[in-house]
């Protein structure tokens, strides 16, 4: 028993992550399933999404647009956490529907892995 926690917490990540702050505009539906859209902070950014604070409460699953205000890149993104509602927001966990390693101006180098090889250490 034990066994599928143990490969789950191995299990590496798609790409490196960085604690980056940066304010970007979210769009899209808050809990109650009125639109809305609000500058919001990243906390911690990677190739693949990043970890948000907002202050609208949004459910898990739900499509956020994403817009980077130094480029006016916009993205669609999945919510996949959604964390505790703090002082500051809620810590919301994104996932982009496509890899986009340039949208926070951040190099991610290992954002596109060579080895699909799932080893664990």
């Amino acid at each position: 028993m034990g066994a599928m926690s143990e490969v789950t917490a191995a299990s590496p990540r798609r790409s490196s992550r960085a604690f980056f702050k940066m304010r970007v505009q979210a769009q899209g539906r808050a809990h109650s399933g009125k639109k809305f859209r609000e500058t919001c902070e990243t906390v911690v950014v990677n190739a693949y999404g990043g970890l948000l604070l907002l202050k609208h409460e949004v459910a898990y699953g739900e499509m956020l647009v994403i817009t980077n205000p130094e480029t006016q890149e916009e993205l669609e993104c999945r919510i996949v956490y959604l964390g505790d509602l703090g002082a500051k927001g809620q810590r919301v966990g994104i996932e982009f529907l496509t890899p986009a390693p340039r949208f926070w101006g951040v190099d991610f180098q290992d954002a596109a892995p060579t080895d699909n090889s799932s080893t664990i250490h």
